[in-house]
């Protein structure tokens, strides 16, 4: 273990400690940044990691079940529950000039590794969708 990270975590559990420690019979405050740490659990860490990161998809390459690619992902759509909704595509354009923009419901990809697939998906098709306009 990196020599900065096990001090990082010595310090954070002395902090802890000594939090809690104080509060005794007090009664129990938010955590307050700088005092308590925040953040995600070890097991929390284990389940992000089973994840896609929004930057990796964000620019990637959309191909149909023919290995033809069909436009590149734009931007991400996520509602207000927290679960994503829409991927914007980028169907045709050159350098974002021209290019078409549509939502495609993020259940319609049938896989995202190594490829993002949309299945039965043609630049054609695509193109005929109503233009999604980005703001």
């Amino acid at each position: 273990m990196n020599t900065r990270v096990a001090m990082a975590l010595l310090g954070a559990i002395a902090v802890t400690s000594a939090t809690y420690a104080q509060q005794g019979s007090q009664p129990q405050m938010p955590p307050v940044a700088g005092r308590v740490v925040l953040g995600i659990t070890v097991e929390e860490t284990q389940v992000v990691a089973l994840g896609y990161r929004a930057s990796k998809l964000i620019g990637a390459s959309v191909y149909n079940d023919k290995a033809q690619k069909v436009g590149k992902v734009k931007d991400l759509i996520v509602k207000t529950d927290g679960t994503l909704s829409y991927a914007i595509l980028d169907i045709g354009g050159f350098l974002g000039v021209g290019a078409h923009h549509v939502a495609i419901p993020v259940s319609q990809f049938t896989s995202v590794k190594p490829k993002i697939v949309l299945p039965g998906a043609t630049k054609e098709a695509l193109g005929q969708l109503p233009e999604f306009h980005l703001e």
